[in-house]
C-alpha cells in the first residue's frame, strides 16, 4: 500500500537501506537520501504508534498492563524483531543480509525496464510478493525485519510506550543494531550482485522493447488519411530517448 500511495512521488521505497542502495548505484541523488531516511523512520515509528492505539485495550487485557519483552506475555515482538533463544547475532546478521540481498536483487530486477518491463501499477504487487516470500521462507530466526525503520521506529516507540530501555538492552545491547545493520548491508550487495550478473550485461535498447518498425507502421496508420510526410528518423530517436529514461 505504501508503494502505491507514494511510487510516483518519491519512488516508493519506503526502507532506508533500499534508498542507500539505490543512491549508491546512481538512481537517486545523495542530497536527498537524508530526506528519505528521515520520513521512513518516522513514518516507521507513527504506524507503531496507530497500531498500539488501535490494540491498547487488547494488549491491557492480555498482560495487565504489564509490558514485558519475551515470554508467555511478551508483547515487543509485536512491533520490533527478536530472535528465537537459539539464534547468535552472528547468525541473525547474516539472515538479516540474505533477506535483503534477495530483496535488493528481486527489486532491482522488477524496476528494470530493460528486464521483464513490469508495468507500472503492477510493481507494488510484484514487490510485496516478493517481502511475503522472504518472510515465509527466511521469517523463522528473527522476524524478518530486511528493513531498519520496519524495526528501529517501531522499537524506539516501545522504549517510550512502556516496555522501557530494555527493548535496546535485550541480550546486553547485542541484538538492537543486527536488523539495522544487516540490511543495509544486505541490499546494497544484492543491488550490486544484480548489476554484476544482470543489470550490466543488457543491450543498450532490447529490440523485444524497442520494436522503431510497428512504431512507425502505428504512426503511418494515423496519419494517411491526412496524407501528411513523417520523419521517421526524427520519430526513431524520440522513441529511444523516451525508452532509455530511467524511472523507479
Amino acid at each position: 500500500m505504501g508503494v502505491y500511495i507514494s511510487g510516483g512521488v518519491s519512488g516508493g521505497h519506503i526502507n532506508p537501506a533500499i534508498t542507500l542502495a539505490m543512491a549508491i548505484l546512481g538512481r537517486l541523488p545523495l542530497e536527498k537520501v537524508l530526506f528519505y531516511w528521515t520520513a521512513q523512520y518516522l513514518g516507521a515509528f507513527t504506524g507503531a504508534a496507530v497500531v498500539y492505539g488501535v490494540y491498547y485495550d487488547a494488549l491491557n487485557a492480555f498482560d495487565g498492563g504489564n509490558r514485558q519483552i519475551d515470554g508467555a506475555q511478551g508483547t515487543a515482538g509485536i512491533f520490533a524483531t527478536y530472535p528465537k533463544s537459539f539464534l547468535s547475532w552472528q547468525s541473525g546478521l547474516g539472515d538479516q543480509i540474505v533477506g535483503t540481498a534477495i530483496l535488493g536483487m528481486l527489486v532491482l530486477a522488477i524496476t528494470d525496464k530493460r528486464n521483464s518491463n513490469v508495468h507500472s501499477s503492477m510493481i507494488p504487487v510484484a514487490v510485496g510478493a516478493v517481502v511475503a516470500g522472504i518472510g515465509m521462507t527466511y521469517g523463522f530466526n528473527c522476524g524478518f525485519a530486511i528493513n531498519p525503520a520496519r524495526d528501529l521506529g517501531p522499537r524506539t516507540f516501545t522504549a517510550m510506550a512502556g516496555w522501557g530501555s530494555a527493548v535496546f538492552s535485550y541480550r546486553n545491547f547485542n541484538w538492537f543494531w543486527v536488523p539495522v545493520v544487516g540490511p543495509y548491508i544486505g541490499a546494497i550487495a544484492g543491488a550490486w550482485l544484480y548489476q554484476v550478473f544482470a543489470g550490466i550485461h543488457w543491450p543498450e535498447f532490447p529490440a523485444a522493447e524497442l520494436d522503431v518498425k510497428d512504431l512507425q507502421e502505428d504512426v503511418h496508420r494515423k496519419l494517411q488519411p491526412e496524407k501528411q510526410s513523417v520523419d521517421y528518423a526524427q520519430v526513431e530517436n524520440e522513441y529511444v530517448a523516451e525508452f532509455s529514461e530511467e524511472s523507479f
